[in-house]
């Protein structure tokens, strides 16, 4: 069979998901499977709910771009179940079209089904990502409209910026619950285009920004400060608590609520044994070995061929973040040796990775050439290549860029930080004011370019996974 033959199944259409296409279409018959019918740029739906045409320029439809421009096949459905038994390796889709569900098969699957980011809602509802789970949807806030089509998001946008226009008429009162960067955006952005809304914004942290370095926070901080955001730092929000609302200084309470704390899992289609128990929101979290490969709970390679080859591998937002030793079928805590004594976060296997798209990027590279090593292994029975040497499967490391974060304050001042760590207070406020929205608004405007398959994106951002050569960071000097 040539190397062109073998299936990959992905699973997720977003930046991952997408760029696993872009890397494996020339190799492999590839399938992505996604449960809406469009691509969105997350980082920026903030904008859109206040200046709703903004989202036509963070979104387009996937079956164009993965089929005509990629060369992949789409499928627009919901993955039900991976099922792995022996050397049968199948998929459980439930096509949006179809009354039933289906069943393909599979040679290599790349999971890139990202997360949600409601922690405290039983299937992560919020809205900074679309409701698309058939189970979810009936559950969920706004089941009068169908996010798995574009319009049906694009209709939901408009109601919230509906609402948020209403509150701003009538100068209500709106509380943000968490301050690290996604609620400062919120907050500001709110700010901007609604100024008659009261607005105020709590977080457990002392600063905002979470371990983000001081300079980024106290820039943060005082330009909220300077448009008049009302700031309570160190309070641990409880909504059933009076004295909270009384240190808020919200004592009538709000008139909206809007909570930014945290992520939630969103693997319902995997099986138990390889999920966590633990983690944030709840756990759930795909468990995966130091090659990427998803893992179970005894520490063993889930999907493995006949020669010990990891055939699934999880990407991205989906999986933990991090290796976790476990045993006994529990999960054991992240940042302990055997013996359970604390480690320090740079003596993990790999310390925890934020749940930001230059990682899932960057994983998706190498779970992509760890496919194609397999491959030439398994089919085509080669040892060494001409230029690297022997054929090894490579292995995850924490990649420099997951410590950049640009934080935007309204569409005209920002401030963006590199050279962050898993250590707080880590990392340099590189730019910030004009300079930094510029950049993020480049950032953004590149990377949805990328994700169409055009090649003005492309060719800013592909060296940037696809470095030949590695002269800081973990990644091996001569590349993957």
């Amino acid at each position: 069979m040539a190397p062109s033959q073998r299936r990959v199944l992905i699973v997720g259409g977003g930046f991952a998901g997408l760029c696993c296409g872009r890397d494996l279409a020339d190799h492999f018959l590839v399938t992505i499977v996604d449960a809406k019918e469009f691509f969105e740029y997350t980082p920026g739906v903030l904008r859109a709910y206040v200046k709703p045409k903004h989202f036509d320029a963070l979104s387009f439809t996937l079956q164009p771009v993965i089929e005509a421009k990629m060369g992949c096949k789409y499928i627009w459905g919901e993955v039900k179940k991976l099922n792995v038994n022996g050397v049968e390796k199948t998929a459980v889709i439930k096509p949006i079209f179809a009354e039933k569900e289906e069943t393909i098969d599979f040679d290599y699957c790349i999971i890139a089904a990202g997360c949600n980011f409601g922690p405290f809602h039983k299937w992560g509802e919020s809205l900074w990502f679309p409701t698309i789970h058939e189970a979810a949807r009936p559950e969920g806030s706004w089941p009068h409209l169908d996010e798995r089509f574009i319009e049906g998001r694009r209709r939901h946008i408009f109601e919230e910026y509906a609402a948020i226009k209403k509150l701003n008429d009538g100068s209500k009162t709106v509380l943000v619950v968490g301050a690290g960067f996604i609620g400062v955006e919120w907050a500001t952005e709110l700010n901007h285009f609604f100024p008659n809304i009261k607005l105020t914004i709590t977080d457990m942290l002392t600063l905002p920004l979470g371990p983000l370095p001081q300079k980024a926070a106290i820039y943060c901080k005082n330009y909220m400060e300077k448009v008049g955001i009302k700031q309570f730092y160190g309070l641990k929000f409880n909504p059933d608590d009076k004295k909270c609302w009384k240190d808020l200084e919200l004592e009538n309470g709000v008139d909206k609520q809007y909570v930014c704390i945290g992520v939630k899992a969103s693997n319902w289609f995997m099986p138990k044994e390889t999920l966590s128990l633990k983690g944030m929101g709840g756990g759930g979290w795909i468990l995966m070995n130091h090659q990427l490969a998803v893992k179970t709970k005894d520490n063993k390679v889930w999907c493995a061929d006949e020669r010990g080859h990891p055939r699934v591998f999880a990407i991205g937002d989906c999986n933990y973040g991090c290796i976790v030793n476990t045993k006994e079928g529990e999960d054991a805590e992240a940042g302990k040796d055997d013996e359970g004594k604390p480690l320090p976060p740079n003596k993990w296997p790999i310390p925890p990775i934020a749940k930001i798209s230059y990682p899932g990027e960057e994983e998706a590279i190498i779970a992509c050439r760890n496919i194609t090593k397999i491959d030439k292994m398994n089919y085509l029975d080669k040892t060494h290549e001409c230029w690297t040497g022997r054929i090894t499967v490579s292995d995850m490391h924490w990649p420099w860029g997951a410590g950049m974060f640009a934080t935007s304050l309204g569409p005209h001042d920002a401030c963006f930080v590199a050279g962050a760590n898993w250590e707080k207070g880590s990392g340099c406020t590189v730019t910030w004011g004009g300079i930094a929205t510029v950049q993020k608004e480049i950032i953004e405007a590149s990377k949805v370019n990328e994700s169409r398959h055009c090649i003005w994106g492309r060719l800013i951002w592909h060296f940037v996974h696809h470095t030949p050569i590695h002269l800081w960071g973990n990644g091996p000097l001569w590349g993957y």
